[in-house]
């Protein structure tokens, strides 16, 4: 899948390239937030 996205981020128009940055940055952002939610929640449960 992100093989395919980084191929035609590489053929792609201006356009296309912006908008298949912001893919990886959103699917960054949501990592992030998962990570960010279970470290919390394991902090929690030593409480």
């Amino acid at each position: 899948m992100i093989g395919e996205l980084l191929s035609g981020m590489a053929h792609s128009s201006g356009p296309g390239f912006v908008g298949v940055s912001l893919i990886f940055i959103y699917l960054a952002w949501i990592l992030t937030i998962g990570i960010i939610r279970v470290r919390e929640a394991m902090n929690e449960d030593h409480h």
